[in-house]
């Protein structure tokens, strides 16, 4: 009796990766967090609040264990929201057409990070009362935070915009965002949280200039098939 031929292996339905190693691995996974900005708008809004909570966190004297669940919060709701982003663009390559447990499907995993969202905003005014002897006294710490942590947040907003805006705008806030988190670098009370707000502006920039890649990309191919447009 002999031995039955081997199968051969499928190909997989979709085209290979450029690379299997450590770091190809993490450009895709890099890639997958600046698309999950540029397309979901949720996300957009998760950043800006990262950016509020990491500004809390470099300007109060607060313990290992309250920092520690900050990041923490910030890290599960980043998580929730890139899973819903996957989520969704399955459920749509699977689904060519209306199905009530598609949209029931999408409905439960944006319950997810609603719930996820609310406990993270409970957690972190819970924090803030149980430290408010710490929070009182250190009011001018915090004036100064609102003074130039807002406009870095809004430099963040911008760059993550969906606008069609030429590239020095983007280069223009990334730079205003760099230098105002030079500024509060210099009285910070953690250096993990003011390395968190720099990550999270430069998170802002590549979604800017994935964005812009996109619309260029959109208008070459309209330019050479106009027809399709």
């Amino acid at each position: 009796m002999t031995a039955p031929a081997p199968v051969p292996l499928r190909k997989p339905p979709y085209p290979p990766r450029r690379g299997d190693g450590f770091w190809s691995s993490t450009l895709h996974a890099w890639n997958g967090l600046v698309h999950t900005v540029v397309h979901q708008p949720n996300m957009k809004v998760h950043v800006v609040s990262a950016i509020l909570v990491a500004l809390v966190g470099s300007g109060l004297p607060l313990g290992l264990a309250e920092k520690v669940t900050l990041i923490f919060c910030v890290l599960l709701v980043f998580f929730a929201e890139i899973l819903n982003s996957a989520l969704e663009t399955l459920v749509d390559l699977a689904t060519q057409e209306f199905d009530e447990k598609a949209r029931v499907t999408k409905d439960a995993a944006a319950a997810a990070v609603l719930v996820l969202s609310i406990g993270s905003a409970v957690i972190f005014a819970a924090l803030l009362v149980h430290n408010w002897e710490t929070v009182v006294a250190n009011v001018p710490r915090i004036e100064r935070q609102v003074l130039f942590g807002l406009p870095l947040a809004g430099c963040a907003a911008l760059l993550m915009r969906d606008r069609p805006r030429p590239w020095s705008q983007d280069a223009l806030a990334f730079a205003a965002g760099l230098v105002l988190t030079g500024i509060l670098a210099t009285w910070t009370t953690s250096a993990v949280f003011t390395a968190m707000t720099v990550g999270l502006l430069v998170l802002a920039l590549a979604a800017a200039r994935e964005r812009g890649r996109a619309r260029a990309a959109a208008g070459s191919r309209a330019t050479k098939n106009p027809a399709a447009t």
